[in-house]
């Protein structure tokens, strides 16, 4: 999806697999949802609808929908994944090593069966070990005591929308792309959303 996607549609739609974690913590882990959180998933869902279509909501006109769709396949297997997790009654540290292991182990395989040259140069080694100790390992520990701990997935999923705000820091300075006005149009929806959520989760006895 990122390589056939401009970055900031890309990371736009990823985001999306907080809203469909959201929806299916209701028929799988019998969580109750409220009318503000749906509404606020409704609100943070057309944000990003908005950046993806760069404002053309009539028209929806996308750079690749086969990337469109790769990315909104990702979010339904990633949100199975965090619901199946929260099932897990060992330890959760345990659980992600036997997850990351077990994955490990298929990727050796795939690199020997398909002859996958490996470059083992400085630049991919670093990046290697950036991804497995911060966006593969301690946050996801971090994410799913979250959810364990949470009486409601969608009142947690919504602050995964902040992530974009930094994102986009780093696709114009990095890798140097425009963001669209599209974007910022978006991104206000989105953080929208999240406020109707919070004030929603507020108004109800025994939430703050």
């Amino acid at each position: 999806a990122y390589a056939r996607l401009p970055a900031q549609e890309a990371q736009a739609l990823n985001y999306t697999w907080a809203i469909t974690l959201a929806l299916l913590a209701v028929p799988l882990l019998k969580q109750r949802l409220m009318a503000t959180e749906l509404a606020a998933v409704l609100v943070s869902y057309f944000g990003v609808f908005i950046i993806c279509t760069h404002g053309d909501i009539t028209g929806f006109s996308v750079a690749s929908p086969s990337g469109v769709l790769l990315a909104l396949g990702s979010t339904l297997l990633w949100s199975l994944y965090w619901i199946a997790n929260t099932r897990v009654t060992g330890d959760p540290v345990a659980a992600l090593f036997l997850n990351f292991l077990g994955g490990s182990v298929l990727t050796g395989v795939y690199v020997m069966v398909t002859d996958v040259p490996l470059e083992w140069n400085a630049h991919f080694v670093l990046g290697s070990i950036y991804i497995g100790i911060f966006e593969m390992g301690v946050t996801f520990i971090i994410w799913l005591a979250a959810l364990k701990r949470a009486e409601s997935a969608a009142r947690v999923t919504t602050l995964i929308f902040l992530s974009p705000l930094v994102s986009l820091v780093f696709i114009g300075t990095i890798a140097q792309e425009t963001i669209h006005p599209s974007t910022f149009v978006g991104l206000a929806f989105i953080l929208g959303g999240m406020v109707l959520q919070r004030r929603g989760r507020a108004a109800v006895p025994g939430s703050d």
